[in-house]
């Protein structure tokens, strides 16, 4: 009774579990391309803005690509920096996260991280 009862909560175990991984895109995948040259001191830093965006795949389907996960969460980000007069934001880059949960449940994070400055002369 006893092996039955271990072997029961191993099972339940390793149900409940999932596992994920992280990554940073490295390279310039933004649309927001300006020659702004920031050798001067004629801006301020305003605040650091993130957007979110997350799908999730049930045995495979569903879910966007991740071109569009990836834009989705660029425009999340835009919209909460709430850009005012003469903003802008620099040094933005996009971090994905997945999260498995065995082969059944697949979630997808794209989080959009950015700099808004703001000129002053």
């Amino acid at each position: 009774m006893k092996k039955v009862l271990l072997g029961c909560v191993a099972a339940l175990s390793l149900l409940v579990t999932s596992c994920g991984f992280s990554r940073e895109a490295t390279t310039n995948q933004n649309q927001i391309q300006t020659q702004v040259v920031l050798s001067q001191k004629n801006y301020r830093i305003v605040k650091s803005v993130t957007g979110e965006s997350k799908q999730t795949y049930f045995l495979g389907f569903g879910g966007l690509s991740k071109k569009s996960l990836r834009e989705s969460a660029m425009s999340d980000m835009m919209k909460n920096a709430g850009l005012k007069g003469s903003q802008a934001i620099i040094n933005t880059h996009v971090q994905f996260k997945n999260q498995f949960f065995y082969y059944f449940w697949i979630t997808q994070h794209a989080i959009a991280h950015g700099t808004v400055i703001e000129f002053i002369e």
